[in-house]
């Protein structure tokens, strides 16, 4: 393809001086969506893509293999309990209720609600008698959730919308007359550009007008904060939490509301100031159990008297083990000597320990169907000797396990409900040796047959704390299966191997992230996986950025590149979307030392003239209220530009979409498209 080909994008003169550097920014203009030149050039870029598309190989596949469903683990509430399913014919999962008599109900269906496939359940919650149900829903990807509460016996809706509740929990109080939950300030009473921001922890009585509604916390806080509120399950204890924007630290509070009011609750510090993760269980026991990073970077479990919540009160119950990431636990005690069940993950593989309850000692483990990912641990409220798990790999459909603590058996109690014929695959994990002589592991699944070099597919993400855990994917078995290989690699920025893994791959040290991901490419070349002529690379969000930086800074590496909804100008990302809350994470351009780690890497702002820049495809999504679609856009405009590559730089710009869930029927097309491009361009 050449250049001129492209559609046309005025190069300005636009720059800005920060810190005595001048940060040149010549597609600025694209930043408006709704400006006449963005809306042409838009159409330009969707018509280009179109003639640009090779048929699509792999969408029957995709859609077959997707056809296994899904199931969630239930939820317990007495003798009821809630769980999600998506048949293999459905387009979104369905939330269900079964009675104690295995009459089974749906509750919310999203295509009840809405046959065009645009609305998505974002959250439920019962309350804890399993009387009433909270759930959120958003349209055409915005996210936005509204907040509607329904009669579990009838399925009637009792309330709602009630609007501007974006990532709010739950918090039922015993009784299901009032909750706790988290709401934005109306945009009325914030300045336009803070609209996203600005939340606060209210009380609402169920019945009453939200105008009435408490406001219990927030006040006075930092605009960018996130809140979590939950109740103790015989309603005693109430805990909040605040974490400026998406940092890796939390302060935490609570009241007992034996002694003060519901809507006037006297909260008491547990951890204020402290750079460290900490969550709170009020154990049937009476003990406080504490979930906490705090001096284990791997985490540990404590306990202490909830009358003697503050730090110096811990006691190690569960230590912090030096290889495995403590990632959750539940508590089983109905039985003569009560046991811990304790979550884990050690170098991305998910396993479950048993431990005595009174002294943390290790029992046993719990048997799980294979070396995967494990979807937490759900006990009943009330207590018991079950629990139940959820369980995918690399080539099995998510499951619920149940575990019987009484006879140590693991059974399935819920499988995804369609049978689809899963492709065999050879995975292997692989360890490899960063440029600073970091180990890193990456997950490497390729076909039984024959040896390589093959075309590769090479994906990360690194960032935020997020761990890449096997599952099952329609995606990547349909690569394989075709003859490709696709490798996952674990890398600094996430939280496989703890919070100082994260913490080794943000702010200052972000740099790890992309050296870690250069050394996954050379690892597979060198062993023979791939060559760079077969080697593609694909991410998405933070992973976008991710993808961004490695073309730019190793553009002879990769042939080709997926890059989807991600951030790519560092310079300005705080400005649009939810960027504002990602400072504690990437830094911040206003500040120098900061601005300086954001300009040595930003991918828009090192895209040169005259590079032989891989083949890239952007995929965006026009709703994304999280990452707006001016990143790819400018990002696009600049590599087709300066590019002196043969492989083309195309834009997927899609409509009302967003940044997560969407319709089964989009999720094939996406995959499809960007399947075959990878397929065109590494020569699969």
């Amino acid at each position: 393809m050449t250049r001129e080909s492209y559609p046309a994008a005025p190069r300005e003169e636009t720059a800005d001086v920060l810190h005595g550097i001048t940060v040149h920014d010549p597609y600025r203009w694209l930043e408006d969506p709704d400006s006449p030149e963005t809306e042409r050039w838009l159409v330009a870029q969707a018509e280009l893509f179109k003639r640009e598309s090779e048929p699509q190989r792999f969408k029957s596949r995709i859609a077959e293999l997707l056809k296994s469903g899904s199931v969630g683990s239930p939820t317990w509430r007495g003798e009821r309990y809630f769980f999600s399913r998506r048949t293999p014919e459905q387009e979104h999962a369905v939330y269900y209720v079964v009675e104690p008599d295995g009459t089974e109900r749906a509750l919310i269906d999203p295509m009840a609600l809405d046959p065009s496939g645009l609305t998505t359940l974002d959250a439920v919650q019962p309350d804890k008698e399993g009387r009433l149900l909270a759930y959120q829903i958003s349209v055409g990807g915005d996210e936005e959730s509204v907040l509607y509460l329904i009669d579990v016996a009838t399925g009637t809706r009792i309330e709602g919308p009630i609007d501007r509740c974006r990532y709010s929990p739950i918090a039922w109080l015993p009784g299901g007359e009032a909750f706790y939950y988290v709401r934005r300030l109306p945009g009325t009473e914030v300045p336009e550009n803070e609209r996203q921001f600005h939340r606060r922890v209210y009380l609402h009585r169920v019945g009453t007008s939200t105008e009435d509604d408490v406001m219990i916390f927030g006040h006075g806080m930092k605009m960018t904060n996130y809140y979590g509120v939950a109740v103790s399950r015989d309603g005693r204890w109430l805990q909040i939490s605040a974490s400026e924007g998406t940092a890796p630290r939390n302060d935490l509070w609570i009241a007992d509301l034996t002694v003060s009011p519901a809507d006037r609750p006297e909260l008491r510090a547990v951890q204020e100031g402290v750079d460290a993760q900490t969550g709170l269980v009020f154990g049937r026991d009476g003990r406080l159990y504490v979930h906490t990073d705090r001096d284990a970077p791997r985490s540990r479990v404590c306990v202490t008297d909830p009358e003697r919540p503050e730090f110096e009160a811990w006691h190690d119950l569960i230590p912090q083990d030096p290889e495995a990431v403590l990632s959750d636990f539940a508590i089983l005690d109905g039985l003569d000597r009560p046991v811990m069940l304790v979550g884990w993950t050690r170098h991305a593989i998910s396993e479950i320990t048993v431990h005595d309850l009174a002294t943390g000692e290790r029992l046993g483990q719990v048997p799980t169907p294979g070396l995967g990912s494990i979807g937490g641990i759900v006990e009943r409220p009330e207590g018991g000797h079950e629990a139940w798990f959820g369980y995918t790999d690399n080539t099995n459909p998510p499951s619920v396990q149940r575990y019987d603590a009484l006879t140590g058996e693991t059974t399935l109690w819920a499988a995804s409900p369609g049978a689809v014929d899963v492709p065999q695959v050879r995975t292997e994990q692989m360890v490899y040796r960063s440029s600073d002589g970091t180990d890193v592991r990456m997950l490497v699944i390729s076909p039984v047959d024959g040896q390589g070099p093959r075309p590769t597919i090479l994906y990360g993400y690194g960032g935020f704390g997020v761990s890449m855990t096997p599952g099952y994917s329609a995606s990547i078995l349909s690569w394989v299966e075709a003859g490709g290989v696709y490798a996952i690699a674990n890398l600094r920025g996430g939280g496989e191997e703890g919070e100082d893994w994260h913490r080794s791959g943000m702010l200052g040290h972000k740099q790890n992230v992309f050296d870690d991901f250069h050394a996954a490419a050379e690892h597979l070349i060198e062993a023979g996986v791939t060559t760079p002529a077969m080697l593609g690379i694909s991410g998405g969000s933070n992973g976008g950025l991710l993808v961004g930086a490695a073309l730019t800074q190793r553009p002879e590496l990769y042939r080709a590149v997926v890059c989807s909804a991600p951030l790519l100008d560092m310079i300005r990302y705080e400005l649009f979307g939810l960027g504002a809350t990602w400072n504690v994470e990437y830094g911040s351009a206003a500040d120098p030392e900061q601005f300086g780690w954001l300009h040595s890497y930003s991918p828009y702002h090192h895209v040169k003239e005259g590079v032989r820049y891989p083949a890239t495809l952007f995929t965006v999504f026009q709703s994304d209220t999280r990452v707006h679609p001016l990143h790819a856009w400018k990002m696009c405009a600049a590599l087709q530009h300066a590019t002196a590559g043969d492989g083309p730089i195309l834009l997927r710009n899609e409509t009302e979409v967003g940044h997560g869930a969407r319709s089964i029927s989009r999720s094939v097309d996406l995959s499809a498209d960007t399947l075959t491009f990878m397929a065109r361009q590494l020569g699969l």
